[in-house]
């Protein structure tokens, strides 16, 4: 799983294949998977995390069952921009799997993100109960549709 830039997964896509975005947590991955255009990012069932291998294994064989090309992973970075021991554990998760895979992965900012897809659920009046289990694959959803904007503008 090497790391690219935003910018340059559109060109590492082979025909047919998507972009797959994740927002990793503590409990749970959550998963949003995008439109084989790269226009629109929809949210799939959140992953429940136990051990790395497990973990990795499930999350691989949801990559592949969607076919993706390429991974876009949050970077919880502080409000400042600096990175804390939950962006420096998401880079060690990726390095881990870049061990099991050639997917390539570009990290993506995501400040806010949970709070933006919490405020959307309420918006959509999903309850309390069901945004918990929603949160994540929202705020995934959050992260990749963002960069599916700037892969969007990049090649415009």
């Amino acid at each position: 799983m090497p790391e690219i830039a935003i910018e340059d997964i559109a060109a590492t896509l082979e025909p047919g294949q998507v972009v797959a975005g994740l927002d990793l947590g503590t409990k749970t991955i959550g998963v949003a998977i995008s439109d084989r255009g790269l226009s629109l990012a929809t949210p799939r069932p959140v992953i429940r995390r136990t051990k790395f291998t497990a973990d990795a294994q499930a999350l691989l064989a949801l990559l592949e069952k969607e076919n993706a090309g390429a991974v876009v992973l949050g970077l919880p970075l502080n409000m400042d921009g600096s990175e804390g021991p939950r962006a420096q554990a998401t880079r060690a998760f990726a390095r881990n799997l870049a061990q099991k895979t050639d997917i390539p992965v570009a990290f993506w900012d995501e400040r806010l993100s949970t709070v933006a897809a919490e405020r959307s659920l309420i918006e959509q009046d999903v309850s309390r109960a069901k945004r918990a289990d929603r949160i994540d694959s929202a705020a995934a959803a959050f992260i990749l549709q963002g960069a599916l904007d700037r892969i969007y503008s990049a090649g415009t």
